[in-house]
């Protein structure tokens, strides 16, 4: 079960080395702590231009039933904060993309710190951390989850 409050950032476009890495899309969605809904901003890079364009902050109720998923908000976070806890993240931090989907997800809670990627992306250099095809699988299923709660919010 997800605690009641947390907070959960997904980035696309990770990968950096030489220089920093140029994000795609962004998206962030927080629970307060005693609220009903989630709170969720996102931004995207179209193709060509140069800078995020931010879209206008949306809710989500934490008990709506989704189009196209067979579960609740609050079911598929459960879903998500449980695969994170499984998963391993890439060491030392920030080295390589271990997952393939030039993709990251920073979870916050009290219960849970989890993160892939680094702060300033992945420098692509060899870890010593690499997950197995079903983790890669079960991470891939984590950015859906993430990009179904981003896509009905309201």
């Amino acid at each position: 079960m997800a605690p009641r409050e947390y907070s959960l950032r997904l980035q696309k476009g990770i990968t950096g080395g030489f220089a920093p890495p140029t994000p795609s899309f962004i998206a962030t969605i927080t629970r307060p702590v005693d609220s009903d809904s989630l709170n969720i901003t996102s931004a995207s890079r179209p193709d060509g231009t140069p800078e995020l364009q931010s879209f206008a902050p949306k809710t989500l109720a934490h008990s709506a039933q989704l189009n196209g998923a067979s579960a609740s908000a609050d079911a598929l976070v459960d879903e998500l904060h449980g695969i994170l806890k499984e998963l391993p993240t890439e060491q030392p931090p920030g080295s390589e993309d271990i997952y393939g989907l030039d993709t990251s997800i920073f979870w916050g809670s009290d219960d849970l710190q989890w993160m892939n990627g680094g702060m300033n992306g992945v420098t692509g250099q060899p870890g010593s951390v690499q997950p197995t095809a079903e983790q890669k699988a079960l991470f891939k299923r984590a950015v859906e989850i993430v990009e179904t709660l981003v896509g009905e919010a309201k």
